[in-house]
């Protein structure tokens, strides 16, 4: 039996009377951008995510080069964010001129390592970008606490972690401003592309507004020269239709990793998923470590089992960035873990047979 990395068909079949009521209203209304439906969104889910504002926009990407456009970031400033994430993150403060500072991540978590962040801050550093990654929150408290004391910026890169928490605080919440995705992927995923910005800050809610609109707070009028990141109406209809279900979404997905921690328990050469004490973890990847990943995923793949690695070339040596001088071997613990990381299927509808079918193969592979 093949096993599909993720299965988006289930999902829809299981909702499918309330997803096609969603998207049948907002054609009938004939109202497709922004709109009651985006503001209805954005006051559920800032309820959701425990924050004051938030902020419909068109991507995760957009909702973190909004949200550094909002601080007025830009040539010549620096921002500190971690190698070991989608390319969006630094991306987006290499659109705007400015230039990413790569930190090294926590052997365990895969999230930037805090206690590496502060000899890297210059008078040219304007902000961090920490990236609460496969679902699992960053170390915020003493991210928050440089940022405080260095004058900084704190933008959470929570595009993979809605619903996540870190002491309690929603993945987000925490930060000046939080970036979520609702990428169809995502454990809230749209039917195309969508993100949001969050903040508690009235200054930043008003400037991310005028910013998404090409910078205009009445119409053909432009304080600033902003972009055209304004969220879908059907997707707002179709986001707003799951997000009763993100929970018990999320609870499936940490019932699912259990049985693979279980599961995987006596192989030593399979280093499970690390979770602190402290933190809720939502498993929009369940990522393993395997020394012979690359064999390990082929063997798979000839086995009908889909997997994914996230991600094999960490940002620092990526070909665009080959101008800010990094090295190999410069920031070791990120390159040892993006040779070795392997994504197992996790989605809430995966079977527990299609799990244990998915350990006894590699079980299979690595006694053989």
């Amino acid at each position: 039996m093949s096993v599909p990395f993720i299965d988006l068909v289930k999902q829809y079949k299981s909702i499918k009377e309330e997803i096609d009521q969603a998207i049948s209203e907002v054609v009938e209304s004939q109202y497709f951008v922004l709109g009651p439906k985006v503001g209805e969104l954005e006051e559920r889910i800032a309820d959701y995510c425990q924050i004051k504002h938030g902020i419909g926009v068109a991507s995760g990407t957009d909702a973190l080069l909004l949200s550094l456009m909002a601080l007025d970031i830009g040539h010549g400033d620096e921002v500190i964010t971690t190698p070991f994430t989608f390319f969006a993150t630094a991306g987006s403060i290499s659109r705007l001129g400015a230039k990413p500072v790569f930190v090294d991540i926590d052997p365990k978590t895969y999230n930037i390592n805090p206690q590496l962040i502060a000899d890297k801050i210059t008078e040219k550093t304007k902000a961090i970008i920490p990236v609460h990654l496969y679902g699992q929150c960053a170390d915020m408290d003493p991210i928050m606490e440089i940022a405080e004391k260095n004058n900084l910026y704190v933008i959470e890169d929570a595009a993979q972690a809605i619903g996540a928490k870190y002491k309690g605080r929603m993945a987000g919440s925490i930060g000046h401003l939080g970036c979520l995705s609702f990428f169809p992927t995502k454990n809230l995923g749209g039917y195309g592309d969508g993100g949001m910005v969050l903040t508690n800050n009235k200054e930043l809610e008003k400037k991310v507004r005028m910013l998404r609109v090409h910078g205009s707070k009445i119409k053909y009028n432009h304080s600033v020269v902003g972009l055209n990141s304004r969220l879908d109406a059907i997707q707002a209809a179709v986001l707003l239709a799951k997000l009763k279900y993100i929970d018990q979404w999320n609870e499936s997905r940490r019932k699912n990793a259990d049985l693979y921690n279980s599961l995987l328990t006596d192989l030593a050469d399979v280093v499970t998923p690390f979770c602190h004490e402290y933190n809720y973890h939502i498993y929009h990847q369940y990522v393993v470590g395997v020394k012979d990943r690359d064999n390990l995923k082929e063997y798979l793949n000839k086995n009908e089992i889909s997997t994914q690695i996230y991600y094999p070339i960490p940002l620092h040596l990526q070909d665009c960035y080959q101008e800010l001088g990094y090295q190999k071997g410069q920031l070791p613990v990120s390159e040892k873990t993006a040779d070795e990381v392997l994504a197992l299927p996790i989605y809430s509808e995966v079977t527990k047979s299609q799990q244990e079918q998915i350990v006894n193969a590699i079980k299979d592979y690595l006694v053989k």
